[in-house]
């Protein structure tokens, strides 16, 4: 991994990391400069080698590191705002690029806030697994090809809000779990028991025993709702708009189309928690004994259909 927090004073990363955050998403102000004259794509071009050529000059490694994912991750918050209040069939992905954006940045603030020894530049959790990549890259692919042939399909839905519920559940949720636990949370499970190491059963623990991998879940699960359903009813309001059967047929094949990466997306961070959720309790059974163990027995994981690491009496 590497090492932020070695030799930065306290908080530095995280004053660091929010300035570039927002330096990033400065971008908002873009609309401002195509009225002044410039074209929107070199426009943009000139804003984002400006940005770049600024953190060159104030940083140096590692802060630079830092710098420029915080600055990354505040631009692509800044598109996906814009994004969100266009009037384009690309609103919608504008809400997915800001709940994406968002959750990465604050992975990184909150530990940096919270247990700045475990800081790294991983933190970010842009590396996070080759599964995850996958997934989230399948379904851009499949947002864009929908939209490529379906243009005309804009509408607001049920499903795209029930998503974006999830999406803030999931994340206060994750982040919650992060506060309570304090120090004790740490982005890589631990093998080796450290002298501050407690067991925490309070607040949102007192609930499950992972809270903070059922707030990544139903995010995870939330965001893809957002891209699915910004489709599924607007299929629904073509249908409506007249009796055509081409409507109709139409809409069923995008109510078809979507669920095939929305249940593989769902299958691999399912498969992701089972295999973390069993490996984490192996070390707390090792760590705190019968006393996991009766907590294991009184709070549910919280996750479907996962129970945890099986203990044989």
């Amino acid at each position: 991994m590497a090492g932020c927090a070695a030799r930065a004073p306290p908080g530095s990363e995280a004053r660091l990391s929010l300035a570039t955050f927002l330096l990033g998403a400065s971008v908002l102000a873009l609309p401002l400069l195509t009225r002044a004259g410039l074209q929107g794509r070199t426009g943009l071009a000139l804003y984002v080698a400006g940005l770049n050529a600024l953190l060159l000059l104030l940083y140096r490694p590692p802060r630079y590191q830092i710098a420029v994912r915080a600055c990354f991750l505040g631009f692509v918050f800044g598109c996906g705002v814009l994004l969100s209040f266009s009037q384009s069939s690309w609103n919608h992905f504008g809400w997915y690029m800001c709940s994406l954006s968002l959750f990465h940045y604050s992975e990184y603030l909150v530990t940096a806030v919270n247990n700045p020894k475990s800081l790294s530049l991983d933190s970010f959790l842009l590396n996070h697994s080759l599964e995850y990549t996958v997934a989230a890259l399948s379904s851009w692919i499949e947002f864009t090809l929908e939209n490529i042939f379906w243009p005309e399909l804009k509408q607001i839905t049920w499903l795209s809000a029930t998503g974006l519920l999830m999406v803030v559940f999931g994340e206060c949720l994750r982040k919650a779990a992060m506060f309570t636990a304090g120090s004790n949370f740490n982005h890589v499970v631990q093998n080796e028991k450290s002298e501050t190491h407690t067991l925490v059963t309070s607040g949102v623990y007192a609930w499950f025993r992972h809270p903070s991998y059922v707030g990544w879940f139903y995010w995870s699960i939330g965001t893809q709702e957002v891209l699915w359903g910004y489709l599924a009813e607007a299929g629904a309001a073509k249908v409506h708009s007249g009796p055509s059967d081409p409507a109709r047929l139409c809409s069923r094949q995008v109510m078809l189309c979507n669920p095939i990466c929305g249940v593989g997306y769902a299958l691999t961070v399912w498969r992701f928690f089972r295999d973390r959720t069993e490996e984490e309790e192996i070390s707390l059974i090792h760590f705190f004994g019968e006393e996991y163990l009766e907590y294991k027995k009184r709070v549910p994981t919280g996750l479907p259909f996962i129970k945890g690491v099986k203990v044989e009496l």
